[in-house]
């Protein structure tokens, strides 16, 4: 092959767009044309195709990487559209009602309309009605629900940025729409209400179980076993592995700056900024200055990418105090980041 060729192939095709009118047009028929595109969400950004174009949902998979084992989530513009998509409930229209638009997915029964391809022939499907106002417009402007999973090559680091998926997915899509950076920064909540007398958490996320079963009005259980490589789960990000930065990464429950000075090719990822930090020990870094959750949260992926290209020979990170909220969410996702 030509070395022009070549260096033509490898180079980004994607073009970032900005918000406006005129590019939520072009985006929108681009997507209801079968095309893919990355789209901000209040979570992570997603890798956006038509949900009930087949051909689209296999385009999202092969552009991720992603084994078609592992289901798709569908997006929404209001509760009311998921009457075409899946059978509700009375315990859907409690959740719908406290939290869409919000990092909330639940898993309903499935239609017929919905393509096997994006539920990984479950006969359930997993929805979301997202809060990101630009997302919202592109929604309403195509008319039809979008699937749409992290737009990341599979199973790597969320996208918290359009750069993020400019640096991941850059060579293989067109359109990625800038809606700044995500503002919770970890994926939703999943909530499985195949039986509504049965609720489950099957992903930790902003949302908490607590505040979902004061919703709801009963207990809601915890899926703590992963799912298997091979078989298909009721909803994504249930994988023992995933997340996952190509530099080594153990988790641990403390971290101490004395250790970090001893190990200077190595980073330490702190929650909570240290309260004692010499001039001399430049690899420990924090998600947090003061320990906010939210601001740890948010700057949870962006700071393991920017870790993970640094060259460091190995990452630790520490994990989250607590096990609820926003703590439990945290620790899920560098828990699937550090397995092996």
């Amino acid at each position: 092959m030509h070395a022009a060729a070549r260096r033509s192939r490898r180079s980004p095709r994607a073009k970032i767009f900005k918000g406006s009118a005129r590019n939520l047009t072009r985006l929108a028929r681009a997507l209801m044309a079968g095309e893919l595109v990355a789209v901000p969400t209040e979570t992570v950004y997603g890798l956006a195709g038509d949900a009930l174009n087949p051909r689209a949902c296999r385009a999202i998979f092969k552009t991720k990487g992603r084994p078609t084992n592992d289901p798709l989530i569908v997006h929404v513009h209001s509760a009311k559209d998921v009457d075409a998509l899946a059978e509700r409930s009375e315990a859907f229209e409690k959740i719908a009602q406290a939290f869409w638009p919000g990092p909330l997915t639940v898993v309903l029964p499935k239609k017929k309309i919905v393509p096997d391809l994006v539920t990984s022939g479950q006969s359930s499907v997993a929805i979301r009605c997202p809060a990101h106002p630009l997302f919202r417009k592109l929604l309403k402007a195509c008319g039809r629900p979008l699937a749409a999973p992290s737009a990341n090559p599979f199973g790597y680091i969320s996208p918290t940025t359009a750069q993020h998926v400019a640096d991941g997915l850059g060579n293989r899509i067109d359109y990625i729409l800038d809606g700044g950076a995500a503002a919770i920064g970890v994926e939703s909540t999943i909530l499985d209400l195949r039986n509504p007398r049965m609720p489950r958490v099957l992903r930790p996320g902003a949302i908490s179980r607590a505040e979902l079963e004061r919703v709801l009005g009963r207990r809601v259980s915890e899926r703590r076993q992963v799912a298997k490589a091979k078989t298909s789960a009721p909803a994504p990000g249930m994988l023992s592995r995933h997340y996952s930065p190509r530099t080594k990464l153990t988790l641990v429950t403390s971290l101490r700056v004395s250790e970090a000075a001893l190990q200077p090719k190595e980073a330490f990822l702190f929650f909570q900024k240290p309260t004692r930090l010499s001039r001399g020990v430049k690899n420990i870094f924090w998600l947090s200055e003061k320990g906010k959750f939210g601001e740890a949260a948010k700057n949870l992926f962006a700071q393991l990418r920017r870790l993970d290209r640094a060259g460091w020979s190995q990452l630790h990170a520490e994990r989250a105090p607590g096990e609820a909220g926003l703590a439990r969410a945290i620790n899920d996702r560098l828990t699937r980041a550090a397995a092996r």
